[in-house]
């Protein structure tokens, strides 16, 4: 290391303290009463009347009639307008309260983002290790696993903090976009590129295991739910456990699942659509009533609390 580098090392703090001092100073002597009559006296009292003025306006502001039409909307006329409405037994949507909340989310998304960046050297450290334990990495190789998955939580995090910054957004993209950037996805190349041999193929085929897992339970749960609702027979079981299944997020055509009679194949449609074309007649209209009746259900419910329920919402939410 040279001279200069240790050098400059060794002089940061003096300077950095400097700096401080110095902003100290300034901050000390204009907190100081200046003499009376002189030009800074008067910019002084200049400066208490404008705060004073200040003062007086907003509490203007809390008389304003509530039915002012103002285009520029602080974060207080939207949540006081909300409120309003609430109080006048008038209802609210999902997205009203997300748009009233989203400026303060954005002014806080900073601390969000170092929240989210904490909480993800945690499961870094836990990820890292477990891989460590079962493949043998040497020193390099978790460090730069841990710099891979660093790197993914960070942009992840990034931009779900952006996102909280876009007017044209909504509620639950922005919800759907946090659970997305949770994913493992880009990990096989990364830690296949560190193996060979027998760890290697352990490693393939631990993951398709675990893939495999994620994508029965994903469509299991879907099936049972449907199931419950419109009885379905064995047939029809085995035609929807494979239309879900190729809906997860996990899916992969190399995947083969019990309960599975040949090969998955896409159908063009989405799952939705795919579900309601496997069913009868009377099973279809059976699942359309009981979906239309527990969103009815969920409507009254919000309605009690005074909020409206999205224009989209499902109960089953069977496409991805």
């Amino acid at each position: 290391m040279s001279t200069s580098s240790s050098t400059l090392r060794s002089l940061l703090p003096s300077g950095v303290g400097l700096v401080v001092g110095a902003l100290g100073a300034v901050l000390f002597l204009g907190s100081r009463p200046a003499p009376g009559g002189s030009p800074e006296a008067r910019v002084q009292t200049l400066e208490e009347e404008l705060k004073r003025a200040r003062t007086r306006i907003s509490a203007l502001e809390e008389t304003r009639p509530r039915t002012s039409k103002n285009p520029i909307q602080t974060v207080f006329d939207r949540g006081r307008e909300i409120a309003q409405r609430l109080r006048d037994g008038r209802t609210v949507s999902t997205e009203e309260l997300y748009r009233a909340a989203q400026p303060v989310l954005r002014d806080f998304a900073p601390l969000f983002e170092r929240m989210m960046n904490q909480k993800s050297r945690r499961l870094i450290d836990s990820r890292v290790g477990e891989l460590t334990r079962t493949y043998d990495l040497d020193a390099r190789q978790q460090a730069d696993l841990a710099t891979w998955f660093r790197r993914k939580a960070e942009a992840g995090n990034r931009r779900w903090v952006e996102a909280l910054s876009n007017e044209n957004g909504s509620y639950v993209e922005t919800i759907r976009m946090l659970e997305a950037h949770e994913r493992d996805d880009g990990l096989d190349a990364v830690v296949e590129g560190m193996l060979s041999g027998d760890k290697l193929e352990a490693f393939k085929a631990d993951r398709l295991e675990e893939r495999a897992a994620r994508v029965q339970n994903y469509a299991d749960m879907r099936v049972q739910r449907i199931h419950q609702i419109v009885d379905l027979d064995a047939q029809q079981t085995d035609q929807l456990f494979g239309i879900m299944a190729q809906a997860s997020p996990d899916y992969d055509p190399s995947i083969r699942l019990e309960g599975v009679q040949g090969e998955i194949r896409p159908s063009g449609l989405t799952p939705q659509q795919a579900m309601l074309s496997v069913l009868r007649p009377e099973q279809r209209e059976r699942y359309e009533f009981e979906r239309d009746r527990i969103r009815e259900t969920r409507r009254r419910e919000l309605a009690e609390v005074g909020i409206t329920i999205p224009g989209n919402w499902d109960e089953f939410d069977l496409d991805p």
